[in-house]
């Protein structure tokens, strides 16, 4: 994983693993690599696993069953919840961007579906 150095390394590993889980990457139930294991995957320092895994645990994204390790929830509601957030953070930024370039509403949805269009005819 490349880290960008203006972002703090724990956020970006919140959100990949946050992404994976949306993306189906990560199933509900899937056991995640112990913090020593992420760590050394990573090659970043174990705490800083630790304190994902810390916050994930708080937002319900994963659980720990003691001696057993770290899991993605199982809560197809939490994984929707999290789906819908990420999403609405993507569009929350795009629509400020265009804002400040001097996209109108109708400008923005004509962007889209130009957009889209070139995209579906190159897959």
């Amino acid at each position: 994983m490349d880290f960008n150095n203006n972002i703090p390394i724990y956020l970006q590993v919140i959100e990949r693993i946050k992404q994976d889980i949306v993306s189906g990457k990560l199933k509900p139930g899937d056991k995640m690599p112990s913090s020593r294991e992420y760590s050394n995957e990573l090659g970043i320092n174990f705490n800083t696993v630790a304190r994902v895994y810390k916050e994930l645990e708080m937002e319900e994204i994963v659980f720990t069953k003691r001696g057993l390790g770290t899991f993605i929830t199982e809560s197809d509601k939490q994984i929707e919840s999290l789906r819908y957030t990420m999403a609405k953070n993507q569009i929350t930024t795009f629509i400020e961007g265009m804002k400040q370039l001097g996209y109108t509403k109708e400008d923005m949805i004509r962007f889209i579906e130009k957009e889209n269009n070139h995209t579906e005819r190159n897959e």
